[in-house]
């Protein structure tokens, strides 16, 4: 009983930290669609849109280039 009880808590607790993440996409001028780990963030000294790609890489874009930004 024990046993079952701790699985069942602990993938409660997985679902729950899995959906504190938000994926985005990035629909650019050219059309192209980039994936993101979680919301972009506009550098306001730069001008440039700061993300996390999926790979986890931290990329920034010109904001200038995106048409639209989608929560997944």
């Amino acid at each position: 009983m024990k046993i079952s009880l701790k699985c069942v808590s602990a993938l409660l607790v997985a679902f729950a930290l899995a959906g504190c993440a938000s994926n985005y996409v990035i629909a650019t001028k050219d059309g192209g669609m980039i994936l993101t780990q979680d919301k972009p963030q506009l550098d306001k000294k730069t001008g440039l849109i700061k993300y996390t790609d999926e790979q986890g890489n931290e990329r920034q874009l010109n904001a200038n280039e995106i048409t639209q930004v989608i929560k997944r």
